[in-house]
């Protein structure tokens, strides 16, 4: 029997982790949809939306605080999951500012339970 496995977008610009990532979320049973910026990766969720975003937040040419506004602009993605992947510790405050219950945060380095973890928390 054939399930869907459901599609996780990692927004990472760091070809290890994105690497490291890709094996940990297979193993899990997802499948990884794996994007170096957020230009790239608002393009792919217009044409494909994924179960949830795991999203690094310093990139360029787009940070992920811009590319998670632009994404909860738009209607028709508002309601994905998006757990912040990083490493700064000044996310919590402006986390908290948005107020927004479908998002999440993961401080770099993650282990796989962490990562199992917060994304059973938040995928719909």
């Amino acid at each position: 029997m054939n399930t869907l496995k459901p599609k996780i977008l990692l927004v990472e610009n760091d070809q290890a982790i994105l690497q490291l990532m890709e094996i940990l979320l297979k193993n899990m049973g997802y499948e990884p949809v794996l994007v170096e910026n957020g230009i790239d990766a608002l393009q792919l969720v217009r044409r494909e939306p994924p179960a949830m975003i795991l999203l690094d937040i310093m990139m360029t040419p787009i940070s992920g605080w811009e590319f998670l506004e632009r994404l909860r602009s738009e209607p028709a993605h508002k309601e994905i999951p998006v757990i912040l992947f990083t490493a700064s510790t000044t996310v919590m405050e402006r986390m908290a500012q948005m107020n927004d219950p479908r998002l999440g945060i993961l401080h770099k380095p993650v282990t796989p339970s962490e990562l199992k973890r917060s994304i059973e928390q938040y995928l719909l």
